[in-house]
């Protein structure tokens, strides 16, 4: 479902991913890792179309994302880091805006509205202006309306930031839920304990390279001792370690 062959992207004469070639299938819930600057967002905003990759390719169910953006970009979702939001707009009619991009009928967005409101605990704000709502609220919203195409592939760039323990546990149940249905999901985190709940396989990127993959058993299976994701990822990325160039 997503395919990323010696993908390079270069901010002048810096590096941010490097030669990074990465298959995922469909129904697959793959955890991107790595430290602040390692390239996960910019791998991400590759393969959503935000960036144009040096070089490489990077496709979507067998579409180009350089070549054909528009027809990537229907099949798929993406919540950022830090989504944006029209805060002029009630969160009704930002859910109903989100519909009508992807040309989804009035009522079957009023109807999807009801269920994913209801789900997201969002029925009591339908009239409040997203300005007027807490984080945690906006980040209940942009979820209920990226989901509302039913994209094949969804992207998420850090899940939980600002979420409440109840909001975690349902965005988590969600999420498996997804990927048992057919989606295949993206995700980037800081949460280690997140990957070792949800991810079927791991990458851990490093300065641009991809320096580990596998399921959660084959990446500790590489210490030659049982240990934690904690302390496999630390062992990778902490001070002591360096590039091999």
């Amino acid at each position: 479902m997503i395919t990323i062959k010696n993908m390079c992207k270069n901010y002048g004469d810096f590096e941010a991913v490097r030669d990074l070639t990465l298959h995922i299938p469909k129904g697959e819930l793959f955890c991107f890792l790595g430290p602040n600057g390692a390239g996960k967002t910019t791998t991400i905003k590759v393969l959503t179309g935000l960036l144009r990759s040096t070089s490489g390719l990077a496709s979507i169910n067998g579409i180009d994302v350089q070549a054909n953006p528009v027809e990537a970009k229907k099949i798929i979702g993406y919540v950022p880091d830090m989504p944006f939001l029209y805060e002029r707009l009630t969160t009704s009619e930002f859910f109903h805006f989100t519909g009508d991009l992807y040309d989804i009928p009035a009522d079957v967005i009023e109807e999807e509205l009801e269920k994913s409101f209801s789900l997201f605990g969002l029925m009591e704000q339908r009239k409040s202006l997203v300005k007027d709502l807490s984080h945690g609220m906006r980040q209940r919203l942009i979820y209920a309306s990226t989901f509302l195409h039913n994209p094949q592939v969804m992207f998420i760039d850090e899940p939980l930031i600002g979420l409440d323990p109840y909001t975690i546990r349902l965005l988590k149940d969600l999420l498996i839920q997804k990927v048992r249905s057919g989606m295949t999901i993206f995700l980037t985190t800081h949460i280690l304990a997140l990957a070792e709940d949800i991810a079927d396989r791991i990458g851990i990127i490093i300065r641009g390279r991809l320096k580990a993959l596998g399921t959660l058993d084959e990446l500790l299976g590489q210490s030659g001792k049982r240990e934690s994701l904690e302390d496999f990822f630390l062992s990778m990325t902490g001070p002591s370690t360096r590039e091999d160039d």
